[in-house]
């Protein structure tokens, strides 16, 4: 089976594949996140919960964004990924659009699922189609750039948020043709929808890199990428799960962070959707182009377990802001907020990066979906409503919010670390037998 490790595209256009993509990704977490700063004026026009809002935030979404990314990740070992992304980006956008159409809980819940379904192509599609653009020495930090867009369009939906208070403050409801009067938080998702289906078109400027690595170009049924994966078992279990646990401890932060500072300071989301939306963009760009430059940097010394060590240490260092929750001044509490966001973001680009080393190239689409389907189930299915249930169930104190965070990214960080550095040997196991693959000039998984 042949293996091709040249003819990669000039920089220009490689470079310019992973703006597109990313940009692609900033819309998707624009209108993933938007909710985070929303959560006030949305539970009081819905009458709802803590717990209700977190199933909006991250269960409705994650659950059939994992479900549907496994098969839309065969599709991109095997299809067209450009094609499979603006699919993905159209139909999530009017799914957007409905979420600002939503009249009840159900309609809101329903059109979030909607959501989820379409962002599932685009991960898995865009890292291929990255992984193809570039040598493995500049792959860790070429994903890291793309994943930024997952830092930049949240800061972006807390700015967004925030504006969306400032008008809601100064005007109130809005009367539109057909749809009658809606809130302004309603027409915020309807105009990014709108945006969404506009910004597909920049799609067509996406060449497709010819498929390069391990088995480029063939077909490989999908027995055989399971046996693959059992047989990398230990590697992708220890991957994925302990990665899962820095996302666990992200997205379940990012979702009650703005009703932290509101609840526990008493500032208003205006002030708030600013400050969190630039710490996020900045904090977070800086932390996730670290990883990538850090986890370049590491293999080209001679590590090759350089991505799983970025991602430990990641977690370690997030451990310290912890305290931060406590703080009686807001100053330090964003202080801390800043290095711990700076943290989380650093293993967003090498995670991704680590799984494409370890599997032939047929076979890089669907780890992908399978990496994206446990870190996302996990971490945003998962994390948002730890938060809500410790503050509803086991404090019942909204004012408690502070201690949720700090006992679930306590937890999970710390499990993180743990899996992360019992995954350093599997790994270089992991990566010879990719070796002894290859030699065999065959898919072979008996070695």
């Amino acid at each position: 089976m042949q293996t091709n490790t040249n003819n990669y595209p000039p920089p220009a256009r490689a470079w310019l594949t992973v703006f597109i993509l990313m940009l692609a990704y900033v819309l998707s977490f624009v209108d993933r996140q938007i909710l985070n700063l929303l959560v006030g004026p949305i539970r009081q026009d819905l009458q709802i919960s803590d717990t209700e809002m977190s199933l909006l935030m991250g269960f409705s979404f994650a659950v059939f964004y994992t479900i549907c990314g496994i098969p839309l990740g065969r599709l991109a070992d095997t299809r067209s990924r450009r094609g499979l992304i603006a699919a993905g980006v159209v139909f999530w956008s009017m799914a957007t659009a409905a979420c600002g159409m939503a009249r009840s809980y159900w309609q809101f819940f329903l059109a979030r699922i909607g959501v989820g379904v379409g962002e599932a192509a685009l991960s898995p599609a865009a890292y291929s189609l990255i992984t193809d653009s570039f040598p493995p020495a500049k792959r860790a930090t070429a994903l890291s750039a793309y994943s930024m867009g997952i830092y930049i369009g949240s800061g972006m939906a807390f700015l967004l948020g925030a504006k969306v208070i400032q008008f809601a403050l100064s005007q109130g409801e809005i009367v539109l043709p057909v749809l009658g009067t809606i809130r302004p938080w309603q027409l915020i998702f309807m105009l990014l929808g709108a945006l969404g289906v506009a910004f597909s078109l920049l799609l067509f400027l996406l060449k497709e890199p010819q498929r390069k690595g391990v088995g480029a170009g063939a077909r490989v049924p999908l027995c055989d990428v399971i046996a693959y994966v059992k047989l990398n078992r230990t590697t992708v279990l220890l991957h994925n799960l302990g990665f899962a646990g820095v996302a666990f401890c992200g997205y379940g932060a990012a979702a009650w962070i703005p009703e932290f500072f509101v609840r526990t300071y008493g500032l208003s989301r205006v002030q708030v959707g600013e400050w969190l939306g630039w710490i996020t963009m900045i904090g977070g760009s800086a932390g996730i182009l670290t990883g990538g430059a850090l986890s370049d940097w590491l293999r080209a010394k001679g590590y090759q377990d350089a991505s799983m060590r970025v991602g430990c240490l990641a977690a370690v260092l997030m451990l310290p802001t912890l305290p931060g929750y406590l703080a009686s001044d807001p100053f330090w509490a964003l202080f801390a907020n800043a290095i711990s966001v700076f943290c989380l973001a650093m293993p967003f680009g090498v995670a991704p990066a680590a799984l494409q080393e370890i599997m032939p190239n047929p076979m890089r689409g669907q780890a992908s979906a399978l990496y994206l389907f446990v870190v996302t189930l996990i971490g945003l299915g998962v994390g948002p409503t730890a938060v809500a249930l410790i503050t509803d169930f086991v404090f019942q104190d909204d004012a408690a919010l502070r201690y949720s965070l700090m006992i679930v990214c306590a937890v999970a960080g710390t499990l993180a670390a743990m899996l992360l550095f019992l995954s350093f040997k599997p790994y270089r196991e992991s990566l010879q037998r990719l070796e002894g693959w290859t030699e065999a000039g065959t898919p072979s998984l008996s070695q």
